[in-house]
């Protein structure tokens, strides 16, 4: 079976960044409300972890799905469709893949991380789509979508790396805050990487001949 790529022309960040908070617009009290408590419920699992060691499985176990719930509001947030705070628990109705795909890519960046700190990066930037795959295809497996995220990145690592780094200036402002900043920014970055996702999505198309 032969695989024929086209590409075609690239968004730049700058846009999907403005695209980004257009999306927002009118929708940011709903998407703060909902990071803020996701991320809530992060911290307080973390505290929790201090206590009572057990709690680190926790963390371990729910980091994946609810990272596919993230995926799936940020993705209605950029589409201008139906967002709701609950969405961020829909990861758990495909609990095995989430959990399955979080695992694997957190073993598999560990592994490359072992040889040298630039390689794990380059995986972690490679696997970088899959909870957006996902979210967008809830009868895809783990695996399968590590390696369309794979395909997907091939060519787009340098650029989505360059849009995180977009957001580092961002991030200085909101510690000057005492983080009170990050309950925008958050939702801002993670809207910025759906509209990532689909810009390549649709520009990067793979032909099966």
């Amino acid at each position: 079976m032969l695989i024929k790529q086209k590409e075609i022309m690239k968004t730049e960040n700058v846009v999907l960044m403005q695209m980004a908070r257009e999306s927002l617009k009118g929708k940011w009290g709903l998407a703060v409300g909902t990071f803020f408590v996701y991320m809530l419920m992060v911290a307080t699992i973390q505290v929790m972890a201090d206590f009572y060691p057990i709690t680190s499985l926790l963390s371990l176990i729910i980091s994946g799905p609810m990272a596919v719930g993230i995926a799936i509001f940020s993705i209605n947030i950029s589409r201008n469709q139906d967002a709701r705070l609950e969405q961020i628990f829909q990861g758990f109705n495909n609990f095995g893949t989430s959990l399955g795909a979080y695992l694997l890519m957190v073993l598999f960046i560990f592994l490359w991380t072992l040889l040298l700190i630039i390689p794990g990066i380059i995986a972690a930037l490679s696997y970088s789509m899959t909870f957006y795959i996902i979210a967008d295809d809830d009868s895809i497996g783990a695996m399968e979508a590590i390696d369309k995220s794979k395909k997907m990145m091939d060519g787009y690592k340098w650029k989505f790396f360059c849009l995180g780094l977009r957001f580092i200036g961002w991030s200085l402002l909101c510690i000057v805050t005492l983080g009170i900043g990050f309950l925008w920014l958050i939702p801002y970055t993670q809207v910025s990487f759906a509209k990532f996702y689909d810009d390549i999505k649709e520009n990067h198309i793979i032909e099966t001949i």
